[in-house]
This record gives structure tokens, sequence and C-alpha cells, in this order.
């Protein structure tokens, strides 16, 4: 049975070719427009990059490999008895674009048994902080202590073919996924557990099973990480932290250094903490309540009041998205199964029946349904994850997923160093035949 890396390999061969016709044949070829609004806008939008990993469709959700988000739940072997697949299986096909048997997801799972050992002076890194630090910026210091392990400079130094520049990114990517998992619940039990300590990897488990294992949580919690992990994983290239490690790597960095920046861009209130926004203030619509359960006037108030004080309503609306975010239908799912009767669940279940209606009534936003973050940090809350900044660390060790496999991808067809082109506003004024002397204060006042 071939490795996931000799798969891998057969199929780069076959992509080569592919996008060397592309680049000859078509390279000229206008794809898209920019319009002054996305050039000023952070380029939403804009077709210009290029990936296979993954698609958001604006009315099905995130594919990956051109699977749907159920399609993926469904076909990929599962641990016996579980709910939720491996997510060592989807790995092996964000890579190859295949679905995985279950003896070759038990062959991955052997592989990442093997790279997941953490050298000690990663831990005296996450120890060096001190109690009160955010867990993501340990997150970024320790994957970042590892570059010194990276195969790619080491080979890079000593002089390869840029054909080979994949399989040596392979090798980095493949030990710091294995990692990840265990470096995260190392940042939790330090910062919010110190009692219990840390426990060693179980060589028995899988990925998920094992992360649950090291947090110090029982069942059902090994189905809560897997399905974490595998609906955070990617979501095209274009959001903040996917094209954050896409640009570092541009330049031949490490995916050491390309991963950590990716986790400082999800660390934002506008990307990866979001979902604890959505908690705070849920969590602030039950103290409000106080001992009763809020009617729907109470509830659609509760909404109004946040937009009238020019708020948004968290873990609504989404960039590309004009459904519900199937990543919500899935944690939704869970919870009606498994957490029906939780306080936190029962006010997202009711505001789910109320926020659209009054969104598409206030008129702004373009998409009125839940996103992923409206429900993520409810089902960690349940199962004893009560610590917000934490969050983010699980949704960048659900990413690293997609951020590693695209970089794997870009070396091995060889994209060019990331380099857009700015301009002024003078010209871009130009552009559009405005002449600042001809505009009138006020108009530029109370624009």
């Amino acid at each position: 049975m071939k490795t996931l890396k000799q798969k891998l390999y057969e199929k780069i061969k076959e992509h080569r070719l592919r996008t060397t016709v592309l680049l000859k044949e078509h390279g000229d070829k206008v794809i898209d427009q920019v319009t002054v609004a996305q050039a000023i806008g952070g380029m939403r939008g804009i077709k210009s990059l290029v990936t296979d990993i993954s698609y958001l469709d604006p009315m099905e959700g995130i594919r990956y490999r051109g699977f749907t988000l159920p399609e993926v739940l469904e076909q990929l072997p599962k641990p016996k008895g579980a709910e939720m697949p491996y997510v060592e299986g989807l790995y092996y096909l964000l890579l190859t674009g295949e679905m995985p048997s279950r003896k070759e997801v038990n062959q991955l799972m052997v592989d990442f048994k093997n790279r997941r050992i953490i050298p000690h002076y990663v831990k005296d890194v996450i120890d060096s902080f001190p109690s009160g630090s955010h867990p993501m910026a340990i997150l970024s210091a320790a994957v970042m202590s590892l570059e010194r392990e990276s195969h790619f400079n080491t080979k890079y130094k000593k002089g390869m073919s840029k054909m080979d520049y994949w399989d040596s990114t392979f090798e980095d990517a493949t030990n710091l996924i294995a990692k990840m998992p265990l470096i995260g619940a190392y940042i939790y039990n330090k910062l919010y557990d110190p009692e219990n300590g840390h426990r060693y990897p179980d060589p028995s488990l899988d990925l998920g099973a094992n992360f649950a294992y090291m947090m110090g949580k029982d069942e059902p919690y090994d189905e809560v990480s897997r399905m974490y992990f595998i609906i955070h994983a990617d979501h095209e290239s274009g959001n903040v932290s996917a094209h954050t490690g896409h640009l570092v790597a541009s330049s031949l960095s490490d995916v050491y250094y390309a991963t950590s920046a990716m986790i400082n861009g999800l660390a934002g209130p506008l990307h990866g903490l979001a979902n604890q926004e959505v908690l705070r203030w849920l969590q602030g619509l039950k103290i409000k309540m106080g001992n009763h359960f809020p009617t729907e006037e109470e509830l659609k108030k509760y909404v109004w009041d946040t937009l009238n004080s020019g708020q948004v309503i968290p873990g609504y609306g989404h960039a590309v998205l004009r459904k519900t975010d199937p990543r919500y239908t899935v944690q939704r799912e869970f919870c009606l199964k498994h957490m029906p009767n939780d306080d936190i669940f029962k006010y997202v279940d009711a505001l789910y029946n109320v926020v659209p209606d009054i969104l598409r009534e206030h008129g702004k936003a373009k998409n009125p349904w839940p996103n992923v973050d409206a429900q993520s940090g409810v089902v960690q809350w349940h199962y004893g994850v009560t610590q917000y900044d934490f969050y983010t660390v699980l949704f960048a060790i659900g990413r690293s997923f997609g951020v590693l496999s695209n970089i794997i991808w870009d070396r091995a067809l060889g994209y060019s160093l990331e380099r857009p082109k700015s301009i002024t506003t003078d010209m871009l004024e130009k552009m559009v035949g405005i002449r600042n002397e001809l505009i009138p204060t006020e108009e530029l006042t109370t624009s």
C-alpha cells in the first residue's frame, strides 16, 4: 500500500502539467476586474488566489476537495462506534483529493504517532510565559521555537532543486500537525489546570481522542475535538489566517514561520476571536434575564438594543455565505443530540428563530444567517472548557491542517512570491475622474 507521501507525489506530477499549460498558453487572459470598493475594502471578492484544497460556495458553504461538509463527515473513516471521523483522514483528503480507506488512515495514524514528540525546549518556552499570558501568544512562540527542526531550511542551505521543495515541506508540515494538539493541551494545562499537570499522549488513541485525553476531558469530548478540528480546517485561501500562512510561505520561509504568522492573524477579534465574543454576548443576555428564560419579545428587544447601539450581532453574517453556515448546522445537530438542555444552547436555539428576521428588517446584513462562531464557544463551555481565550487555540489547531496542506501544494507547483501592486489615493481619484479641489468640504464631512 502506498504511503500518503507517495500518493501525494503522484498527484503533484499530474498537477504540475496543468499549471504549466495554464501559465504558458493562457497566462495573459483576464479572469476578474477590480472596483474602487474592493481596493479600499480589503480586496474582498477579488479572484487572485488559487487553491484546490477548499472552496467556499455562497449557498453550500465550504467544500473540501469538492466534498460538502456533510459528505466529508459521512464518507471519511471513523473510529469504531464514533460519530465523527478521524482527523487524520481529513489530512489525507486535503492533500490528495481522495477519500482514504481505513487502512490508509491507520497507516497515517502510525506516522503521526511517530512524529508527535515535543522537544523539551518547546515546553521550556511555554513554561517561561507568565501565567496571565494569552494562549495564542504562547502557541505562536511555541510553534516558532520549533523552527530549528526545519527539514526545509537544512536542505535549502545545502542546495536542492525547486522541484523538491515540496518534499521537505511535507515533512515539516506533517511533523508540525502531529505536534499541534500536544502543544495546545500543554498550554491549556499550564494556564488553567496546573494542579493536574500534563498528560503524556496515549498511543492507542487517534488525534481527536488523544487531545481530549490530554485535556482531561471525558467522552464525548473526543467527538467534539474531531468535529471542531474538521469544521475549522480550511476556508479557502483569502481569509486572514489562511492568506497570512500563504503569504509568509511564498517568501520560502519554512512552515514554522508561516504557521506562527497564521496563528497571529487568527488571534484578531475580526477573525478567530469571534467565537468568544458570541459567548460573552449570550452570557450577557442570560445575566440580564435573571432567573427566567426570555420571551420572544425580550429576545427581539435585546437584539435590537445591540444593533441600535452600533454593534453587530456576534455569530451572524458572513463575507461570502448567503445561507446558514453548514459548520453551524453540524454543531447544532450535535448539540440537539448531546446537550439539548444546556442553558446557553437554549438561548442559541431561540435566537436562531429570531435574529435572521431582525437582520433582514435592519437591512445592513447581506447574510442574516448564523456562522460557525455562533455555536462553537457554547459547545466548548458545556464540556468544561470555560476559558474564552483558549477557543482560538482550538481554531488554530484545526486551521493548521488546511494552511499546511496549501503550503505543501504551493511549493509543489512552484507558486511565486506574492507581491501585489499598490497605488495612492491621488492615483485612484484620477482613475475615477475625481479632482480634490472640486469636492465640497461639507460633502466630505457628511459622507
